[in-house]
């Protein structure tokens, strides 16, 4: 039955969320946000809210409270159903209570039940979590506010998270209209390192440094901010690669040889091996979204990267590309070689790929590729390309790990509202690197950083050993390290045990083998706790042995784990950060006033296309043990437009219309002109197209040739110079396929390649020297 409910203009209902305050707060490349959001019941009656946002999936939530009038209120951890019982009789009874949990599907999910709010009555949350950022391609570090909780697709069968309210942390993406709530975002940097720069997808008011040394600086978002996008901040550093090492002292109240109680390191390390080291073999296996979010902008982004990917490849490789939506399809029936025929196959499909395959049911093409047999001596490595809106999150990720053996996953979020747990996860899992595409950001270069890692020789027979005093013993909290890529931060966490003097130093050394060459990496630190850090380091060390834990029972799942479950709740109790098996509870027992009357359930709006309308369905219990909230019995309300279209499927060709501006020159590139003639082997043909791509008749080109040069040493010297005088802007992209084609150049052996780029230089009106192409 659709009956109205919610917050409609036509009804006149007031907005329960009133404003969000966001303080970041990052030290070096550990990042602490505290979220405040406020509001008021200006109903008659007591009333109920629910507000279902995202975090990043790699967050630990570790602290949640709640003022009600000048009534403070600190919510406790506690086993989730337990948490749930106490709610629902807070609210039977009368009385204030909150309620914060994770999805049950996906870890960067929550939701926040705000209970029996009395009329008149305003009320302050205050969340608090820790979480680490990501190294970018070019060295910055990526912190993101996720605005956009995109619907995340059900497979068939279950129940539908379209039926949830599309709430947001902030606001969300509109063509139309803004949400009714206003948010403010300030940042707080140090490290001890320079701070370079600050940058975001956003309007940033001036960097203000808080030294002269320019270690601290705070940055706020400017005024007339629009709820368009997630907020994006770039944070670079002088010398970002440094290995570091921070002792945590643990809490003075908790009881020492608890987590909590004990100091805590966390050891930055960043192994150095030489970047030469390029393998010329591996089975490359590309798996592509094909959804309908999928459509525009970001199609045509993914058929060019995937032209780079295939241009980049050595010869001598295998590969594969995949495509899914609601169902799956490949190129090839199993991985071929990787020649002129074959390239030139792929990329004729590859051309016509448009996003027209339903819905993301990215589970099935994994499990196809993971029953294909592996090629021998050609190491497969996995390169996974979604806009991550998946429901069945957990799953996808128990897959990769359960084939982590056989393979590196390379995973790459695309657009705003990518799970963040999704593409970390997969990536984590599987021995790979993740990256986001997000706002005008090129898919191609990120795209083709992940390929140079994948080139990389796997690591193997990695090793990590302490070496401290005696009366000193470590517990490593962190999973082993699985993967090591040249310019890659690696993570250790550890509990340190016992006494020691405050000169103590301690050691990590970290050994492996690289095509065959045993390395070793020592860091040194002083066992001296650092100060005033906030429990950070203990938290983040504590969220990954608890990931660590969820995983486990989740591969173990109907054998006997010896309770893990168990285990992970008593670590969540006793550190404060959140797990999948308990949630946040806060209830105003202080409060001797019973609040009398119905609740009336309001639900955050988000941000509506011209149009639309809210009605209401009403979940039955099955459905309500399938989703992703299973205690909510409430009513929840799915979006619906003027052709009585589910909103998730008429938004989606409308959703991303602001990028197509940006981006519209992507199929007109003249880079991407010349690289798609580019042959297998790394030559180029002398003909007319490629006189086009660099701006030349074919007369030209062909009167400028030197009389001892080849038709294709000579258009290949010219493409090289071109790449080198007019794209180094973008020398991410073609970086691979140049070195490629300056390696087919020495191979050939000719004589007149000094002249060639001699005068190819005065063809094309540039300076560029024989040195800089390679040869």
């Amino acid at each position: 039955m659709m009956t109205s409910c919610g917050l409609l203009t036509a009804q006149n209902k007031p907005v329960p969320l009133k404003s969000i305050e966001v303080e970041l707060e990052v030290r070096d490349h550990v990042a602490t946000v505290v979220s405040t959001l406020n509001y008021e019941n200006k109903e008659d009656k007591p009333l109920e809210a629910v507000f279902v946002f995202p975090l990043p999936g790699d967050a630990a939530v570790c602290h949640f409270s709640a003022k009600i009038g000048q009534t403070q209120i600190v919510a406790e951890v506690k086993e989730k159903q337990k948490a749930r019982e106490e709610y629902d009789d807070a609210l039977s009874s009368g009385q204030q209570a909150f309620l914060l949990e994770e999805s049950d599907q996906s870890p960067d999910i929550f939701s926040l039940s705000v209970g029996s709010l009395p009329p008149g009555e305003r009320a302050s949350i205050r969340l608090e979590y820790v979480t680490e950022l990501a190294v970018q391609a070019d060295d910055g570090l990526r912190f993101c506010l996720p605005t956009v909780l995109n619907p995340r697709y059900q497979p068939q069968g279950s129940f539908s998270l379209s039926l949830l309210p599309r709430n947001l942390l902030i606001g969300g993406l509109s063509s139309v209209g803004l949400v009714p709530y206003s948010l403010s975002f300030s940042a707080r940097v140090s490290s001890p390192r320079p701070i370079s720069k600050v940058e975001s997808n956003c309007s940033l008011d001036p960097l203000q440094y808080l030294n002269t040394d320019q270690t601290q600086a705070t940055v706020k978002l400017a005024a007339g901010h629009k709820f368009d996008r997630d907020v994006e901040l770039l944070i670079y550093y002088k010398d970002a690669h440094q290995p570091t090492a921070v002792v945590e002292a643990g809490q003075a109240s908790a009881e020492p040889g608890s987590l909590m109680g004990d100091p805590v390191v966390m050891v930055s390390l960043y192994p150095e091996f030489s970047q030469s080291a390029m393998s010329s073999c591996g089975e490359f296996v590309f798996l592509m979204d094909r959804s309908g979010s999928m459509s525009n902008t970001r199609i045509r982004s993914a058929r060019d990267t995937l032209l780079l990917l295939l241009k980049s490849l050595p010869m001598g490789c295998y590969f594969n590309i995949y495509s899914f939506g609601s169902r799956y399809e490949h190129i090839f029936p199993k991985s071929v070689e990787y020649s002129q025929q074959t390239m030139e196959e792929a990329l004729k499909k590859v051309e016509q790929m448009e996003a027209n395959l339903g819905g993301t049911e990215i589970l099935e093409p994994l499990k196809y590729i993971y029953s294909q047999p592996c090629i021998p001596n050609q190491p497969r490595q996995l390169f996974v390309f979604t806009d991550g809106e998946v429901r069945n999150t957990k799953e996808v990720i128990d897959l990769v790990k359960k084939n982590s053996d056989s393979h590196r996953c390379f995973s790459f979020g695309i657009g705003e509202g990518a799970s963040s747990a999704l593409i970390n996860g997969m990536a984590n899992e599987g021995g790979g690197h993740a990256q986001f595409i997000t706002g005008t950001d090129r898919m191609q270069a990120k795209a083709m950083q992940s390929l140079r890692f994948a080139l990389q020789p796997t690591v193997v027979d990695i090793s990590v050993t302490w070496d401290l005093p005696k009366e000193v013993s470590v517990t490593v909290l962190s999973p082993p390290i699985t993967a090591l890529f040249q310019g890659q931060r690696s993570l250790i966490y550890a509990q340190l045990s016992g006494q020691s003097s405050e000169a103590a130093e301690g050691c990590v050394t970290v050994k492996y083998s690289l095509a065959g060459h045993p390395s070793e990496n020592q860091l040194h630190f002083s066992l001296r706790p650092a100060e005033d850090t906030g429990l950070t380091v203990h938290r983040l060390g504590a969220r990954t042995l608890i990931r660590s834990l969820e995983m486990g029972e989740r591969e173990h799942r109907g054998q006997q784990v010896g309770g893990v479950k168990e285990k992970v709740v008593h670590l969540s109790v006793q550190t404060g950060v959140s797990s999948s098996f308990t949630a946040f509870i806060a209830v105003n027992k202080d409060n001797s006033e019973v609040i009398q009357g119905p609740l009336v359930c309001r639900n955050v709006p988000t941000p509506s296309f011209k149009g639309l309308a809210a009605h209401c369905y009403e979940p039955t219990k099955s459905d309500s043990k399938k989703g992703l909230f299973p205690h909510m019995k409430k009513k929840l309300p799915v979006f619906w437009n003027s052709h009585k279209m589910p909103t998730k499927h008429y938004a989606a060709s409308h959703m991303f219309v602001y990028e197509a501006a940006v981006h519209e020159h992507l199929s007109r590139d003249p880079l991407l002109q010349l690289v798609s003639l580019q042959e297998a082997s790394g030559c180029w043909l002398l003909d007319p197209a490629l006189a086009t791509a660099l701006g030349k008749t074919s007369k030209e080109v062909k009167k400028s040739k030197p009389e001892k040069g080849s038709n294709e040493v000579w258009a290949t010297v010219l493409a090289l110079i071109w790449l080198h005088a007019f794209k180094m802007d973008a020398k991410d992209e073609w970086e691979l396929l140049a070195m490629k084609a300056a390696s087919w150049l020495r191979a050939q052996n000719a004589p007149c390649v000094s002249e060639c780029v001699d005068a190819g230089n005065v063809l094309l009106g540039s300076s560029v020297k024989k040195e800089a192409l390679g040869l």
